[in-house]
């Protein structure tokens, strides 16, 4: 197929003069089922992911036990929402000003290893990767099957840039998988912003699964229309502060102005990697793994505060809500007994997670879990539950996503959460 015979409604990216302009993967790898998909009606709803790379603990962030023993509630007090019983942490207040939008779904699990590497693969596409066979994440999904909405945006981007080495060299779930290089992420980066520093940070991994054609920063872009939509300093200050001058901040904003500039979905890695750097990896270990509580005290959660809340009270001033759906996450929970070191290690026994707008119901909690938040007690939630979620949302027909992959279908429609709809 040649991209001459893929007319402006075909979902086989952009166009030719994209192709160049930005330098979008070669055609090689295209798949004969994609001429057979027309047009997916779908809801027009596309895709915010903030994924909070390192795995947030749901007991200082969305799941406080306040009258669990002091070695399990940790330090942190929880704080009223605007909705009615529903409380977080005190760390949080402008989410909490906002939880009418939002729900917190508190009963996430899996039963995989409790390594970054698996809940990266399962939380971006409901799938464990095995014999070396990838799933594409949900922004491949969109562009397979929705295509582009604007010729000067790609339909999918990661930024400000993949996730690299966390332990395990293997792919961390931000491919096209199957589909194809051709619908998967274009790894964008302005350089002219204070995001975030890839120094110190050991490249364990030779030829890194994110290595990709894709990756572009801003001075790579050559055309005025996709320039315009990438440039931040076209943003009003005063939303530009409300979202924060972090990493998480600015790029948290950036996808915001991609998807009303017609991408289908922007995911914003919170951090590239666990290691050297303060994240939600809060082992308090003292060396490469040093985060402790304190800096979710001081960094993490206000950082995350910030630019969230910024987000879902942009998207609705702007009449965005409806049609973008953001969903929140990390790749696990953290224990639910401090360790001796003051922090918390891998947790997958129950963690939270964020879904608000694309037409789901906010204000509401979905599970619940012991007292510890040891275990999922109500309503349990997959992985493949969240995935079923966002196609849902999304208006992705997930059998057709599986017979272009030549897969059975990890999920279907009636997995999703109807608790949100």
């Amino acid at each position: 197929m040649s991209l001459e015979s893929v007319g402006p409604e075909g979902r086989s990216g952009w166009s030719r003069r994209n192709f160049l302009k930005i330098g979008a993967v070669g055609v090689a790898g295209m798949s004969l089922q994609e001429a057979a998909f027309a047009a997916d009606a779908g809801n027009d709803v596309n895709v915010i992911l903030l994924f909070l790379v390192g795995g947030p603990s749901q007991l200082e962030t969305f799941d406080l036990k306040p009258n669990a023993p002091e070695s399990v509630r940790g330090p942190f007090r929880p704080i009223r929402t605007r909705v009615p019983g529903i409380d977080i942490c005190e760390h949080l207040p402008l989410t909490a000003n906002i939880a009418q939008h939002v729900s917190i779904v508190r009963s996430v699990h899996h039963t995989a290893a409790p390594i970054h590497e698996t809940g990266h693969q399962l939380m971006q596409t409901g799938s464990l990767f095995r014999d070396g066979r990838e799933s594409p994440h949900y922004g491949a999904a969109l562009s397979y099957l929705r295509g582009p909405s604007n010729e000067d945006v790609p339909p999918f981007v990661v930024i400000p840039g993949p996730i690299r080495y966390t332990g395990v060299c293997v792919s961390h779930g931000q491919t096209a998988g199957p589909l194809g290089d051709r619908f998967g992420p274009m790894w964008y980066r302005d350089e002219r912003l204070p995001l975030r520093s890839h120094d110190n940070v050991e490249n364990e991994c030779s030829g890194e699964v994110h290595s990709s054609p894709t990756s572009r920063s801003y001075s790579s872009l050559t055309d005025a229309a996709t320039r315009a939509a990438f440039d931040l300093r076209r943003e009003d200050s005063t939303i530009s502060d409300r979202y924060g001058s972090h990493s998480f901040g600015r790029s948290t904003l950036l996808a915001r102005r991609l998807v009303e500039h017609g991408a289908r979905c922007v995911t914003v890695n919170m951090f590239d990697t666990v290691f050297n750097r303060v994240t939600w990896d809060c082992h308090a270990d003292g060396g490469s793994l040093g985060t402790t509580l304190d800096d979710y005290a001081t960094t993490l959660c206000p950082m995350f505060d910030q630019a969230y809340s910024a987000l879902i009270a942009d998207l609705h001033e702007r009449g965005m809500l409806s049609k973008t759906l953001v969903l929140a996450c990390g790749e696990f929970g953290r224990t639910p007994v401090i360790n001796p070191r003051g922090g918390r290690d891998h947790w997958t026994g129950a963690w939270s997670v964020l879904f608000a707008g694309g037409g789901t119901r906010g204000g509401q909690v979905i599970g619940a879990t012991d007292s510890w938040a040891a275990e999922v007690k109500d309503r349990p939630v997959t992985p493949q539950n969240i995935a079923a979620t966002v196609y849902r949302a999304a208006g992705i027909d997930s059998a057709k996503i599986a017979g272009a992959c030549s897969v059975q279908a990890p999920f279907s429609h009636s997995d999703a959460m109807a608790e949100l709809f």
